[in-house]
């Protein structure tokens, strides 16, 4: 029997109480009467009483009243059932709370995804403005500057005679990219100059769930932008009264 669930707490009802304990459903109510005065007296709240289309042996249905409890009400009830069906009943709550963050994994693994196709739009709606507004640029400025091949992080940190964790720090040190669960995003500011995509990898984890993973690559302009960032970096100290010409 599927769980009851609101906005703000999972829910059960007695009728899946009466499931998970193996105990009939008058004797589930009956105990949940006989317990709700005290609850009253120091909660000051009755518990809900609602109804469920029950499936019936002959095929039909029957609609029956049972009571939807908080998980806290559920256990409070529980303390006057024997050890083996409070313990069937605390494991139950325990599996439901996996569930729940199961599944609210899974949307924060979808809106990261949905939240990165929104920003490669964006970036592909303005690089076609900017082709349509700016005159035809040299043949090598278009195959290789605004070039679809992208590398990862690892490849431009290797060109620049980096390690991938001292590139990933300067760039986070300037403020250039975030990390947001898991995955390095560049800041408003550049996400729509063409520096980087995004690119998704789909694995299944030890528990045979499906993933999706989201990774930060750089475009052939991120990676001049990269290198004329850590060139100002090491020129600086010895540049007075003038900067480097850029898009920081």
């Amino acid at each position: 029997m599927e769980n009851q669930m609101t906005e703000s707490r999972q829910r059960m009802t007695s009728l899946e109480i009466a499931e998970v304990t193996g105990k009939p459903h008058n004797d589930v109510m009956k105990a949940i009467r006989k317990m709700e005065p005290a609850w009253v007296r120091i909660c000051e709240g009755k518990f809900s009483l609602t109804s469920r289309m029950v499936q019936q042996p002959n095929g039909g249905t029957r609609k029956v009243p049972c009571y939807s409890l908080t998980k806290t009400e559920c256990l409070y009830v529980a303390t006057k059932f024997n050890d083996e069906a409070r313990a069937k009943l605390v494991l139950r709550w325990e599996e439901l709370e996996h569930e729940r963050i199961a599944r609210q994994e899974k949307m924060s693994d979808l809106e990261i995804v949905c939240r990165a196709l929104m920003i490669q739009k964006r970036q592909i709606e303005e690089k076609d403005k900017l082709i349509g507004e700016l005159q035809p640029k040299a043949e090598y400025v278009d195959n290789v500057l605004d070039s679809i091949d992208c590398m990862t992080m690892t490849q431009v940190a290797k060109g620049e005679g980096m390690t991938v964790h001292e590139l990933t720090n300067l760039l986070l040190q300037k403020g250039i990219i975030y990390c947001q669960s898991g995955c390095y995003m560049l800041y408003a500011k550049y996400a729509d100059k063409g520096l980087a995509a995004y690119r998704t990898h789909s694995h299944r984890d030890l528990f045979g769930s499906m993933r999706t993973n989201i990774y930060l690559v750089w475009t052939e302009r991120g990676r001049k932008f990269i290198h004329e960032i850590i060139d100002h970096d090491v020129l600086s100290p010895l540049i007075r009264g003038g900067s480097k010409a850029g898009i920081f």
